[in-house]
């Protein structure tokens, strides 16, 4: 009896966990993270990490990159996105906004890398031919690659200065190798 108590709590914990399949209505809110563009005007590079969309989340994450420039009133946050093919763009897509932060459909965003003032400042410039540059702009493949965390490995390699470590279960990162 016990053991079919158990497995009755097992799917309804399964099915709750994958309930947030909504991507419409999931959260996009700013994490509260992020140096505020308005009142910091050193030039930031940050690095974030959230679950994956859906049940996806419970294996992996996907990643993202923020710069911004001193006195800059914005970030340019790059990242890549493989939906963004099935409507004929680039995987890789750069925006710019005041909250680099902003949750991964539902999930919480946490930072892998922090950079900010004078390295930062100097850095950016190779970040930026570095996202310039990147091989797989128009490819996305979950596994093993190239997909939403092979771009920022790949930036890390070329710019080794910044000590970006990605996480474990940063799926595809390895493909950058």
């Amino acid at each position: 009896m016990m053991l079919k108590y158990i497995g009755v709590m097992f799917v309804a914990l399964l099915l709750n966990a994958c309930s947030n399949s909504d991507w419409q209505t999931a959260s996009r809110e700013p994490a509260g993270i992020a140096p505020d563009p308005e009142t910091d005007q050193e030039a930031v590079i940050e690095v974030y990490a959230a679950d994956a969309f859906s049940w996806r989340g419970w294996f992996a994450v996907h990643t993202w990159i923020a710069t911004k420039e001193q006195h800059a009133e914005k970030y340019k946050v790059y990242e890549v996105v493989g939906w963004r093919l099935k409507s004929g763009l680039p995987a890789l897509h750069e925006y710019q906004t005041k909250t680099p932060d902003r949750y991964w459909y539902g999930a919480k965003p946490e930072k892998l890398l922090s950079i900010q003032g004078e390295k930062a400042q100097r850095l950016i410039p190779q970040i930026t031919q570095a996202v310039a540059h990147y091989p797989w702009a128009d490819q996305y493949t979950v596994f093993p690659g190239p997909n939403s965390n092979t771009f920022p490995a790949w930036v890390g390699l070329k710019v080794p200065e910044l000590g970006l470590k990605m996480p474990f279960n940063a799926i595809g990162s390895g493909y950058a190798d």
